[in-house]
């Protein structure tokens, strides 16, 4: 199943096309999806189904962001003319499904728990075990279990400015994998909270950053007996 990030594609489209019109606009969407779907088919074996998400109305990460609101940084940025133009074109001819409570990251991250091509650039998937694909690059990759939890700790500690999550400061992608790598994830999880010198900051940043495996799921700190469980 190919799983593709309907957020990312509408507002791309929507930013190429804000001088043109609606009609031109919902064109261009549906020719850059059909042409991605086409180079990807052409790197796998068969062609998959595929399924276009976007996001909805309401985020539980709002009510766990007590550092900063989350996303706080974006609310006053203008949106290109036709993004809701182009959302409701996904919707009606594309099958775009809408996600409620949640972003449409935590929805790709929960269908990608069966065998999934996710269809992304937004880098916070790196943490989800499945195979990717870049368009931008035309490069599919393939993320373990493994480089999914290792990278996921890594954002605990850099945080995502992007969406206002605030991490340690001077930490950055290189210097994290440096800190944790090698690392059972109860030392990486020790290792954050000495690093961002509480408990609580580590717990909300994992929440924030955390994309759902399953629905309504919310991210619990590992414990020893757990990871006896998974060795």
């Amino acid at each position: 199943m190919i799983l593709i990030d309907g957020d990312i594609v509408a507002y791309r489209c929507a930013f190429k096309c804000n001088d043109e019109s609606e009609k031109t606009a919902c064109y261009t969407t549906g020719s850059f999806l059909s042409d991605l779907i086409s180079d990807l088919f052409t790197k796998i074996d068969g062609e998959p189904d595929y399924r276009v998400f976007l996001t909805g109305k309401g985020n539980f990460r709002n009510d766990i962001a007590v550092t900063a609101p989350y996303k706080g940084n974006r609310k006053d940025k203008e949106k290109p003319v036709h993004l809701e133009a182009i959302r409701q074109y996904l919707i009606s001819d594309w099958n775009a499904e809408v996600s409620e409570g949640e972003e449409a990251d935590d929805a790709i991250a929960i269908a990608a728990t069966t065998e999934s091509i996710i269809v992304s650039l937004d880098k916070d998937f790196k943490q989800v075990p499945c195979r990717h694909y870049n368009y931008n690059k035309q490069e599919l990759v393939e993320v373990t279990e493994a480089e999914g939890l290792l990278f996921f700790y890594q954002q605990i500690i850099m945080g995502d400015r992007a969406d206002n999550i605030m991490g340690v400061h001077g930490i950055g992608e290189k210097k994290s994998l440096k800190l944790l790598e090698g690392l059972s994830e109860i030392e990486m999880y020790n290792k954050c909270i000495e690093l961002l010198e509480s408990e609580e900051r580590v717990i909300e940043n994992a929440r924030l950053l955390w994309l759902r495996r399953e629905p309504e799921q919310l991210w619990e700190p590992p414990s020893e007996e757990k990871q006896k469980e998974s060795t």
